[in-house]
């Protein structure tokens, strides 16, 4: 996970089409996410985003998925946090 306060850049592995959104843990420095959406037409990254903005107390527009956008294996944009303070609250989620 690289950033500062300014913008954290997360590597996110996404586990489409489970039975419920949820954050599925760390391994090593890559979230792992799970989303009941399926991975087409964009649904899953928007999933993602809401329910990484939900965890971390943002507004939508300070998450965004900015790499793999077709890919399981994403990085995901987030502002207005540190990358100590990401990682404390999404290890609590």
């Amino acid at each position: 996970m690289a950033g500062s306060a300014a913008v954290v850049r997360l590597p996110v592995k996404v586990l489409p089409g489970s039975s419920h959104n949820a954050i599925a843990g760390w391994l090593e420095d890559t979230l792992r996410v799970k989303v009941s959406a399926p991975p087409e037409r964009g649904r899953a990254n928007a999933t993602v985003e809401a329910l990484l903005a939900r965890s971390l107390g943002l507004s939508a527009s300070a998450v965004s998925v900015v790499s793999g956008k077709t890919s399981a294996h994403k990085v995901v944009a987030i502002t207005g946090l540190s990358a100590a303070r990401v990682r404390r609250l999404l290890s609590r989620a």
